[in-house]
């Protein structure tokens, strides 16, 4: 199923105003924001994925519409998918890319493999 092209386009708006380093990637289905070099934000048809910093994973589950991310059937502290629902207005969708992009900049960038 494709990505949410309208949710995709509202949070390119909102990362393109503050940072200059991005680069959209296709993934897991979806579409995935890397904001220097390193997996910021995800977009998929039902749901956004988000990185943040992984001390907070217990307080962020208890969200409206946050739900842990278990590709591996391992939750993976520090990501976390958001219901569309929950992200219809402005200001919410701000919070959870804002607690992306600044965890983005001390998150460290994965290892390039080599060609």
């Amino acid at each position: 199923m494709p990505y949410n092209e309208k949710l995709a386009d509202r949070v390119r708006e909102i990362i393109c105003y503050t940072h200059k380093n991005i680069e959209e990637k296709k993934m897991f289905g979806g579409l995935c924001f890397m904001v220097n070099d390193k997996m910021c934000v995800g977009v998929e048809s039902e749901r956004m994925m988000v990185r943040f910093d992984p001390t907070l994973t217990d307080e962020l589950m208890e969200k409206e519409g946050c739900h842990p991310m278990d590709f591996t059937n391992k939750v993976m502290r520090g990501f976390a998918f958001v219901d569309i629902e929950v992200l219809n207005t402005k200001k919410k969708l701000e919070f959870w890319i804002g607690l992306a992009l600044e965890y983005n900049a001390k998150a460290k960038a994965s290892k390039k493999k080599k060609k």
